[in-house]
């Protein structure tokens, strides 16, 4: 891809465990669109979200999105990105309705239209007034996801997505993913250990099994 036409630009990228690397001088360009980003268990998909997220600093190299660079703006580059992750506790106490509706302050380009079809059309109406602690692992990502193509954000960073799907959500899902991905000015990384049926995937970035 060429660099102009890339949304995202990851240059040299390092990263280490205590003990165990996962990252070493690690560069791609993710361009609109839908990329997936696959490999095993071990393989660093969710180290690497983390990191484009700005979530975990990495031992060295630099990300650009747009015209913000990551180390020169951290708060304009996390901006930019919508990343939540479904396996930590930090919502557990947070009710889903006003968790959403805190959301439009914080994404210049948020959707409401399109967080209201995709609260129908995964069936989300029931838990909006739950706790996200009271919420099933299927339940809790459909959240996340819902609010993740509502966003808005140019990178749009989604972490194992079906898991504990039904196969009318996961439907669902890969139509709205397939949407989603034609917005000429979104970047949608989808961290999957294979690809979804019917999305068009832009990019496939493919990881080594760590040792």
């Amino acid at each position: 891809m060429n660099n102009a036409s890339a949304l995202l630009q990851v240059q040299g990228l390092t990263f280490s465990h205590p003990g165990r690397p996962v990252f070493l001088d690690w560069s791609a360009c993710v361009g609109a669109g839908a990329t997936l980003v696959c490999g095993g268990e071990s393989s660093g998909k969710t180290t690497l979200l983390r990191l484009l997220a700005a979530e975990l600093p990495p031992n060295a190299g630099s990300l650009r999105l747009g015209q913000v660079v990551l180390a020169d703006a951290p708060q304009a580059y996390r901006r930019q990105v919508f990343w939540a992750d479904p396996r930590s506790p930090a919502m557990d106490a947070l009710i889903v309705r006003a968790w959403l509706q805190g959301l439009p302050a914080q994404y210049s380009e948020w959707n409401a239209p399109a967080l209201a079809t995709h609260l129908d059309g995964f069936d989300l109406h029931p838990h909006l007034d739950k706790g996200f602690y009271m919420l099933s692992t299927g339940t809790r990502r459909k959240v996340l996801m819902a609010a993740a193509l509502a966003s808005g954000a140019p990178l749009t960073l989604i972490d194992e997505p079906v898991a504990g799907l039904d196969r009318a959500s996961i439907r669902y899902l890969c139509q709205a993913l397939a949407d989603t991905a034609q917005a000429p000015d979104r970047a949608l990384v989808v961290a999957h250990y294979e690809a979804l049926d019917g999305v068009p995937w832009r990019a496939v970035i493919e990881l080594p099994e760590l040792d």
